[in-house]
């Protein structure tokens, strides 16, 4: 019986976390790695117990791939499941990688929940999985060094990264637009606003997410709107369910004209919409984020000859290839009486400047790839430069924004109408994830 699976980077950054059972908290993913690294030698025991939770893992290509549990199975079981859950990732991502886990983290939570039902083990066979499995793996062109068509200045990659086409997320209601006449239309838009502190190891230090179901009428006449979430969505510790769900919030309040009657066991919302717009639902994320940060950045600063400072800023967009982010403002405070700025960026759509009266460096963005990764180096004249001048230099903020995208993953799974509309009625889902906050210390 399976508490948790986890897997974990290198450097202890967890990359996909399920829990199955709610026996044990996320911080034994914490505690699974000190164990780990704390331990002498490069086979660490497959079988480690800390208290009454017993950890077992696998280390596949460069990766821990970890079960925990509170029972005493076979190891051997638990061994062989980790390394089927390897193999079968490998089969269907085309590697096994960090990069390819990360891009590929709908494709594993959905064959962890094929794979296990509350814990016990229901099937690792290929065979019965692809008559399960509906995402689409995505698979990126490896780096070589005979092929530089799409590499820029620094090592940035220029173009999007070839992915397998995939219809998974235009699967619900989506249809082609037609003439846009703003009459026969509803529209409803998920939300999200994101507050990230990332510490200048790299560690997230804090991770909040706001959010609102938010429904725009334009039809005529409806008297019953019934919007489906995902069948896993669960909010508070009390309504996980038993065989973990895919989709979390601390927090969850309805418009008072919502009804409710439906949503405990099918998770919909019933709602007579009025004509305008108005706010159903919002629901709140606290100290937890899903999925990885969409943004890391590595900076390195320099002092070269005379007062001059250097700093380079390579930042790595970690949505999944076929997402871009919009509006990408960078502001980097530097010391103050920095007098100019010269830069190396590498792309020509980018841009930077010098903002003397906020004393920082301001880098835009207009669209940034899923997958890719940007460098900029900026040299700056500082009268006066000293060691104490390098601590004046951050933290980096973050504006930005992710069309067709959502952090905790809530998804409209359908969107019906009643009566039925006469003639032709347009129904739209749009998903958008705004920065309220984005923090990076260096």
């Amino acid at each position: 019986m399976i508490s948790q699976v986890f897997i974990l980077s290198s450097k202890g950054d967890y990359l996909i976390y399920k829990d199955f059972r709610g026996e044990a908290g996320k911080d034994s993913i914490s505690v699974f790695y000190e164990m780990v690294t704390a331990l002498s030698g490069d086979q660490p025991p497959v079988v480690m117990t800390h208290k009454d939770l017993h950890f077992i893992h696998v280390k596949q290509g460069g990766l821990y791939w970890v079960a925990s549990t509170k029972v005493n199975p076979s190891p051997f079981t638990i061994i062989e499941f980790l390394n089927r859950l390897a193999a079968l990732t490998k089969d269907y991502c085309g590697s096994l990688s960090e990069k390819s886990v990360r891009m590929n983290f709908a494709l594993i939570y959905e064959l962890l929940d094929e794979m296990v039902d509350y814990g016990y083990i229901q099937t690792t066979s290929t065979d019965i999985l692809k008559n399960f499995i509906q995402t689409e793996a995505v698979s990126s062109k490896p780096f070589s060094l005979f092929d530089l068509s799409n590499v820029g200045l620094f090592g940035a990659e220029t173009q999007q990264s070839k992915v397998a086409p995939s219809a998974a997320a235009t699967r619900p209601i989506m249809s082609g637009r037609g003439e846009q006449g703003g009459k026969n239309e509803i529209f409803v838009d998920v939300i999200e606003r994101l507050s990230v502190v990332i510490g200048s190891n790299g560690m997230l230090m804090k991770a909040d997410i706001e959010g609102e179901i938010r429904v725009k009428c334009y039809l005529p006449s409806c008297s019953e709107m019934r919007i489906g979430l995902n069948e896993e969505f669960s909010i508070g510790k009390s309504q996980l369910r038993g065989y973990g769900a895919a989709v979390h919030v601390d927090e969850c309040s309805f418009h008072q004209a919502v009804k409710l009657d439906e949503f405990d066991s099918f998770r919909i919302l019933k709602v007579c919409p009025s004509q305008g717009e108005q706010t159903v639902m919002q629901y709140q994320l606290c100290d937890n984020l899903p999925c990885a940060p969409p943004f890391r950045l590595f900076p390195t600063l320099e002092r070269d000859y005379g007062n001059r400072l250097l700093i380079y800023l390579k930042l790595r967009c970690d949505l999944p290839p076929k997402s871009s982010a919009l509006n990408v403002s960078i502001t980097v405070p530097v010391p103050k009486g920095s007098l100019s700025l010269s830069q190396e960026l590498s792309s020509p759509d980018q841009s930077a400047e010098l903002q003397p009266k906020n004393k920082a460096i301001l880098w835009e963005i207009p669209r940034f790839p899923g997958g890719a990764q940007l460098s900029a180096l900026f040299k700056v004249e500082v009268p006066g430069l000293s060691s104490a001048s390098l601590l004046e230099v951050g933290p980096v903020s973050m504006s930005f924004e992710l069309p067709k995208y959502t952090c905790t993953g809530l998804q409209i799974r359908f969107l019906r109408l009643t009566p039925t509309q006469p003639g032709l009625s347009q129904r739209w889902v749009r998903y958008v994830t705004h920065s309220d906050s984005y923090t990076i210390r260096i």
